[in-house]
């Protein structure tokens, strides 16, 4: 939906945004709500077929968007990804940085595989987003006087929860390096913000196999009300349309049933 501002332009008009994670949740809900606000968009992840859908139903709402298949874990398709927004689109000023996997297991069942699955996706495919595009959003601004940088991490970098923990690991050190590069970026108008969210229906559940954590989250899912993909799109909108001086370095977001 739409919000016009008292002068009707949209509020987020001129602005570049890059979404990893794109092909779905909350990357995808994300990318067609700041398309809606005006901002041009490019969806970033594996998957063609269904970025090329979300760009589709974008343009036919009247938004500028494209397309772009890449891995976050491969560094060299994102520096490529970074050239083909710039030339498309213009100097990127926002990054949506939400690619990411869960996955769940006993540490005694010592799933390597799974472990290096989430260290190479959430750590390391955050950090070769950041540096693809953060010479863009420090370049943006300049020009404008304000970027954004916005992380995906989750309630889970704060709590305790079994059979979780190098997901939960990974996103503690989403949350940490945030409020470090916000150190560093702040200095040259480049805001950063990590989000935490709580349970929140996507396909992110679904990566889940442990025969115990899957009847966790099928419980949660099917009796209690939880998040939304487009309650997130929300909040990385109101990040992106506070004034300059205004950075929400944390917001952590809850179903309101969900304690912790």
């Amino acid at each position: 939906m739409s919000t016009v501002n008292t002068n009707g332009v949209l509020p987020l008009a001129g602005r570049v945004a890059v979404i990893t994670g794109a092909s779905s949740g909350l990357g995808e809900a994300t990318a067609e709500l700041l398309a809606a606000r005006g901002a041009k968009v490019a969806l970033l992840a594996r998957r063609a077929d269904r970025l090329d859908a979300a760009v589709a139903r974008i343009e036919k709402a009247g938004g500028t968007a494209i397309a772009v298949t890449a891995d976050v874990t491969d560094p060299a398709a994102l520096d490529a990804a970074a050239a083909r927004v710039a030339n498309e689109l213009g100097t990127a000023d926002l990054l949506f940085n939400n690619a990411g996997v869960m996955l769940a297991a006993p540490v005694t069942d010592t799933r390597h595989d799974q472990w290096q699955r989430q260290i190479d996706t959430n750590i390391a495919g955050l950090m070769n987003a950041i540096g693809a595009f953060v010479p863009q959003l420090v370049e943006a601004a300049a020009e404008k006087g304000v970027a954004d940088l916005v992380n995906t991490s989750s309630i889970a970098s704060q709590g305790v929860y079994p059979n979780f923990a190098v997901y939960s690991g990974s996103k503690a050190f989403v949350s940490h390096a945030s409020r470090n590069l916000r150190s560093e970026l702040g200095a040259l108008n480049v805001r950063v913000a990590v989000i935490e969210p709580g349970f929140v229906r996507t396909e992110l559940q679904g990566h889940v196999t442990e025969p115990g954590a899957v009847a966790w989250l099928d419980d949660v899912f099917a009796t209690q009300v939880v998040l939304e993909a487009g309650d997130i799109a929300e909040t990385v909108a109101f990040l992106a349309q506070q004034p300059p001086r205004v950075n929400f370095q944390q917001i952590t977001v809850m179903p309101t049933f969900q304690a912790g």
